[in-house]
């Protein structure tokens, strides 16, 4: 029960934010400390699914890994601030989709390489990566491309990421760390915890800015279409020239397509109060990425790589003997 209410993400994001529309007054009160609180109780249930074996991990592919965590701060903050300036958007959706392409990858990335059968450790590594130096990469590259729209102030966005999401995570690990047992019994609730507070961000921004949504909803579409799928393309061309595999290529696709929503309208909440349409575009983002994902994850799994193909049946036919004048 709790795996198909949660695997019906995009459905409960869609559902909240025609809620936050038709009517708004149902969710305007999930503002302020209600939205902080919310991501800061998803990263600690990210947290929660990680050990220090997994810190250790992060040595054996650094290659692969190294890749996975510029792909994904170089092609999507870039990807989104061309697409910024190519649909011409508004002061702050502008800003909005440049914060949203300068987040992590979030866990759903995590759940779309599952899917895909590509490789989910190093999906996680990158994920775990790229959150736990959010706190520098996401200012850096924000106070970089959207300081042409907006003043940014990097170090309180610095400060933001650590307190919402960087401590949570961190705060997760040491409980799963102390307290195996405790956790063990809680964390099988936190994919539905996780939905049910992403789904209130989603719909408590869409309910404050209702009719600036409206009036941009095709534009804000095409924009998140436009990020994610560059993402998804890039991330695979990219890896695929530089000569890694198939398999690694798809895992590195996938996290750089896949970013962190619900952190990026918290801290265009949190830091950009004077914007109030920063917020908007991160839930456009949050359904789109997760149907493009999805449907990314479909293609690829009704296609696995050489790497993963069953080795052929072995045969009972005789060999011939290999004659002695043929080459080795």
């Amino acid at each position: 029960m709790l795996k198909r209410f949660t695997s019906l993400y995009p459905v409960w994001i869609i559902a909240s934010s025609l809620l936050g529309l038709l009517k708004p007054e149902a969710l305007t009160w999930f503002a302020g400390p209600w939205v902080v609180w919310a991501l800061s109780v998803v990263m600690l249930g990210m947290g929660f699914t990680l050990t220090f074996d997994d810190f250790r991990r992060l040595f054996r592919t650094p290659g692969s890994l190294a890749l996975g965590f510029l792909a994904h701060y170089t092609i999507m903050p870039l990807t989104g601030w061309g697409i910024a300036h190519l649909l011409n958007l508004d002061r702050g959706f502008a800003l909005g989709l440049i914060l949203v392409a300068s987040c992590p990858s979030g866990t759903a990335s995590n759940v779309i390489a599952f899917l895909a059968r590509a490789n989910v450790a190093l999906a996680v590594m990158v994920t775990l990566t790229s959150t736990l130096l959010a706190f520098v990469m996401t200012p850096l590259w924000c106070q970089t491309l959207a300081g042409q729209f907006v003043p940014v102030d990097g170090w309180a966005l610095s400060l933001t990421t650590l307190q919402v999401v960087v401590l949570p995570v961190l705060a997760g690990v040491f409980c799963n760390w102390k307290f195996p047992r405790a956790v063990a019994r809680i964390s099988p609730y936190g994919p539905l915890v996780s939905v049910v507070a992403l789904t209130f961000i989603a719909g408590s921004i869409v309910a404050q800015s209702a009719a600036s949504v409206i009036a941009n909803a095709g534009k804000l579409f095409l924009a998140a279409v436009l990020l994610h799928a560059t993402g998804f393309a890039l991330g695979y061309l990219v890896s695929r020239l530089l000569r890694q595999s198939v398999l690694t290529s798809r895992t590195i696709a996938i996290e750089v397509g896949m970013q962190n929503g619900g952190m990026a309208a918290v801290l265009a909440k949190k830091n950009f109060p004077l914007e109030p349409m920063a917020a908007v575009p991160a839930v456009f983002s949050s359904v789109v990425q997760t149907l493009v994902g999805s449907l990314v994850a479909a293609y690829w799994r009704a296609r696995p790589p050489a790497e993963l193909s069953p080795a052929p049946e072995p045969t009972d036919a005789p060999v011939a003997p290999i004659a002695k004048d043929s080459p080795a």
